[in-house]
């Protein structure tokens, strides 16, 4: 009778341990996503700015380069790039002599790295990222111009979001530095 006691009292605790064992795996891949989840919100990050290094892109990119790009960025931001494209393209249209300087200066601007002297940055390195309340990210970049000896940085934000089951893309903030005086986007300077 002891015998048949003590299987009872194990067979008791048996649903105890299962229930604690699943509740215990189901709580490992939560934990392990969320710290996976900036991982993997750096990655189109990495490649636009590996791109952008290896090919320096100022202004508005070929058709062809977009098509590569494209698949960095969101729908939303691949949509306004066209659009100021197009504004640009169109403002060229209408003054063919060319002897008035564009309103835009879209020819001395990194899309993704910023204004003037920023265009053509010669190399990048992803320094934090940090998860907002709307499920987004951002991933902060130091960007580096100039010769080995006396190298120029300045950094920027990438905000990623998830789109279609990916992270992409949707905005670039020109952050303010000592040489920047104000923040802005790259969404604000595209409309």
């Amino acid at each position: 009778r002891d015998n048949n006691e003590e299987q009872m009292t194990i067979l008791r605790y048996v649903p105890v341990f299962l229930l604690v064992t699943l509740l215990g795996y189901g709580q490992v891949p939560q934990r392990h996503r969320r710290v996976e989840l900036p991982i993997q919100a750096e990655i189109p990050v990495r490649g636009l700015y590996r791109r952008l290094v290896s090919q320096q892109i100022e202004g508005f990119p070929t058709a062809k380069r977009m098509k590569v790009l494209s698949l960095y960025l969101s729908n939303s931001l691949i949509h306004r790039i066209s659009q100021a494209r197009a504004c640009h393209d169109d403002w060229f249209r209408l003054h063919p002599k060319n002897d008035e300087k564009a309103p835009s200066t879209w020819t001395e601007f990194g899309l993704f790295s910023g204004f003037d002297d920023r265009g053509q940055p010669q190399a990048f390195q992803i320094e934090k990222t940090e998860a907002e309340e709307d499920g987004s990210f951002r991933v902060y970049v130091r960007l580096t111009e100039g010769p080995p000896e006396k190298p120029w940085n300045w950094r920027v934000a990438v905000v990623v979001m998830s789109e279609e089951g990916k992270f992409v893309i949707n905005d670039v903030i020109f952050l303010r530095d000592k040489d920047v005086e104000t923040e802005s986007r790259l969404s604000e300077l595209l409309t």
